[in-house]
């Protein structure tokens, strides 16, 4: 099952790479990596580090490096710790004594993790009820999964992608965002496609990455038509099998509403469908800034607050 210590992938040099042919720029020190954004206005940077494994930090090559990227700040964004257990105490002691907590968290606070080290069998057999039958009646009914490796097999998977974002009126990124991915990190090995079919038509597909024996299910998309032959649930058990083959310890599922109970959290759905396949709920720590210059810190969280209350009314 997984263990601290693991990079996630948006720490790894494979990641760096893709966001900085993005447009990102992308800064590697030691084994973590950030990403530099301008403060608006100004001649400011502020430094963005997700999932990061606080015992990996080299404190002093990493202030170097800000002030060299003329950073004011690194938001330490959710790092790759679960609340609770004994390592997160080492690992808050260290983030408070070098930062505070942040105001805002980006990546999901909260997360859905499977363990693929147990039999199929068994983990088949801890699934939701519901979620079994819907499987055996996509299976029965003749729905099949396959491997996507060609461009059209991208085409595909974007389509679904892109039409259930309007359809559930989320955010997606542009397609280029998923196309870099896919040319850069699929030869690699780490990026790969499910569809699920049904008489030669995709009706849903997700993508995956696989890194250091851990599964991420970040992106998918489905066909409004025929979700009574439940290929999404189909598509789910076989990324699982997928997962075990390439010998995966753990299916990160990338992000999870906080209260499982809470109809009203816009990620009800997707965590409701996702708890069916038997996956342990988890709360990660807390995120935390390095401050460089106090008094910049406090105008762009200041600037920031302000932003996103207008994004609300405008809304």
């Amino acid at each position: 099952m997984y263990t601290q210590h693991m990079t996630h992938i948006v720490q790894s040099p494979e990641w760096g790479e893709f966001k900085t042919k993005y447009g990102t720029k992308t800064v590697r020190v030691g084994n973590i990596q950030y990403t530099v954004h301008k403060m608006p206005f100004t001649d400011n940077y502020y430094a963005y580090c997700p999932k990061v494994d606080p015992f990996e930090i080299n404190w002093n090559q990493l202030e170097e490096s800000l002030k060299q990227n003329n950073c004011f700040v690194i938001n330490l964004d959710i790092p790759n710790v679960i609340a609770g257990t004994e390592e997160s105490k080492r690992a808050e002691e260290i983030l408070k004594q070098k930062g505070e907590p942040s105001p805002k968290d980006t990546f999901a606070k909260h997360n859905l993790l499977l363990d693929l080290t147990k039999p199929e069998e068994e983990i088949f057999a801890k699934f939701h009820t519901k979620n079994r039958y819907n499987i055996r009646y996509a299976q029965k009914s003749g729905v099949k999964v396959r491997q996507g490796t060609s461009d059209k097999d991208f085409e595909v998977f974007y389509e679904l992608l892109k039409d259930t974002s309007i359809r559930q009126k989320y955010y997606i990124h542009p397609k280029e965002y998923y196309e870099l991915i896919w040319k850069l990190l699929q030869p690699k090995g780490i990026a790969h496609i499910l569809l699920a079919g049904f008489n030669n038509e995709v009706l849903a597909s997700w993508m995956l990455f696989t890194y250091e024996n851990v599964l991420y299910y970040p992106y998918g998309g489905s066909a409004a038509k025929l979700q009574n032959l439940f290929p999404s649930n189909l598509i789910g058990w076989e990324a699982i099998r997928f997962g075990k083959h390439k010998e995966c310890h753990t299916f990160d599922m990338w992000g999870a509403a906080e209260d499982l109970q809470n109809k009203e959290d816009p990620w009800y759905g997707f965590t409701s469908f996702k708890i069916k396949f038997g996956a342990k709920h988890v709360q990660y720590i807390d995120s935390y800034d390095f401050i460089l210059n106090k008094t910049i810190h406090i105008l762009f969280n200041t600037a920031n607050d302000l932003r996103w209350k207008i994004l609300k009314v405008l809304k």
